[in-house]
């Protein structure tokens, strides 16, 4: 019996997963801004860079709209460790090519091999969160959810990081770096799944559909079998949108509204992702292990609240110069910002939290594998949103501390509207 949270990790139930899933995001994340990094040392112009840097994302996110279908039917089929580790050899085969791509300066095998790690995440996807009612008591889900959002928010974090770093600590050797690095971490993940206890199918017997178009609309269909499921689900959606705008602008505000340089940005994305796994982490001992759908209404207020906040210290630009970050901390005219920036993060993650432990409980366990599978397709569908939303208003003239607002005052909106309907969730 687990008696918090952090007990989880040393349990083989849990941990194998958390470890996998980890390097999973961790590997993804190292491997897109590797790209990013080779374009500058393959010498291409500014608006060459921009142009894959645009499509980079969408080449990603494109298998989520068309194979969530049958990646859901497979996740209840299946046993879930098997599928586990089909998904991670498959990435081994994929980072294999993706290191042959970064050797021979090959952008289209490197995008080749983006989208066929699109796939593989998709198909890791509606698994990923499936898996946690069956090895986790009703009890220890809001816990369970939590290490896993700051997981991946903290590998995310690292795995850009790491990614970008490659070519500059490697030097001459970068392509070989980047190339073994994606490749051992594959293996890595791999060889931890192995470890990952057999997790019962959902639905065994489930006749699988070659057809991914009616298979969509019906795992879209399963996330709005209730009210309370449906909203629910609106919320996760809501969250990437939320998360997806405010990391989009992230360069933009540290350059233009903080005055800084590229390290600055760095700074501020890693305070807000650190402030999103500490209130991953908080939403345990917040709920007293319940799921509680208060939670989300007070993380809604709380992003809401310090966003505004933020907008209001950052309107006028601090600044025209690139301040770095030491130089930017040590000043404790912005300690409040960076508060600011830290609670938004804190909040988000107090949101989203709760929210995936009531789809997880509310959802039919023969079906909640395509539950999620249906979660993705539209959390993909806001992403979309968010970017193209953002690129209008930035285009409309908006500056990044004016699109804060917007942000800030429709996820207010959001929250009265969704108040009576989350106080129908399961909550206790």
């Amino acid at each position: 019996m687990a008696q918090n949270q952090f007990s989880l990790l040393g349990q083989r139930r849990f941990l194998p997963f958390f470890v996998t899933q980890f390097f999973g995001a961790f590997n993804d994340n190292v491997y897109r801004q590797a790209i990013i990094a080779l374009l500058f040392v393959m010498g291409l112009s500014t608006a060459e860079r921009g142009t894959y840097a645009t499509l980079a994302p969408a080449i990603f996110i494109l298998p989520y709209f068309l194979f969530s279908g049958y990646a859901g039917q497979l996740a209840d089929k299946l046993e879930k460790s098997r599928l586990i580790r089909i998904t991670t050899t498959m990435e081994i085969a994929i980072m294999s090519a993706a290191a042959i791509g970064f050797y021979l300066h090959s952008l289209p095998l490197l995008m080749l091999c983006l989208f066929a790690t699109g796939v593989q995440s998709t198909l890791f996807g509606p698994v990923k969160y499936s898996v946690l009612p069956g090895v986790l008591r009703k009890d220890e889900l809001v816990g369970g959810n939590g290490l896993v959002e700051m997981g991946t928010t903290v590998a995310i974090l690292l795995g850009m990081l790491a990614g970008g770093a490659i070519f500059r600590l490697a030097g001459a050797h970068g392509e070989l770096v980047a190339g073994l690095s994606v490749i051992a971490l594959a293996v890595l993940g791999n060889a931890v799944s192995r470890f990952i206890p057999p997790v019962a199918p959902g639905d065994p017997h489930l006749q699988f559909n070659w057809n991914p178009l009616p298979e969509s609309r019906k795992a879209l269909a399963l996330t709005r079998t209730t009210a309370a499921q449906r909203y629910a689900v609106l919320g996760i959606s809501w969250f990437w949108f939320f998360g997806t705008v405010i990391t989009s602008q992230l360069p933009t505000f540290a350059e233009v509204s903080l005055g800084g340089d590229e390290r600055l940005y760095l700074l501020i994305l890693a305070l807000f992702s650190v402030g999103t796994g500490i209130g991953s982490l908080l939403c345990e001992r917040l709920s007293s292990h319940r799921i509680d759908s208060r939670l989300v209404l007070w993380g809604a207020l709380g992003m809401s609240l310090f966003l505004l906040d933020l907008v209001r210290r950052t309107w006028t630009p601090l600044g025209s110069h690139d301040i770095g970050i030491m130089e930017f901390v040590r000043d404790a005219s912005h300690w409040a910002l960076i508060t600011d920036v830290v609670l938004i993060g804190a909040f988000t993650g107090i949101f989203v939290v709760p929210l995936f432990a009531m789809v997880q409980t509310l959802s039919d366990p023969s079906q909640r594998s395509r539950v999620f599978a249906g979660v993705n397709i539209q959390n993909s569908g806001y992403i979309v949103l968010a970017s193209l939303s953002a690129l209008a208003l930035t285009k409309l003239g908006f500056a990044t501390p004016q699109l804060f607002l917007v942000l800030a005052v429709v996820n207010g909106l959001a929250l009265i509207l969704w108040q009576r309907r989350l106080r129908a969730t399961h909550s206790q």
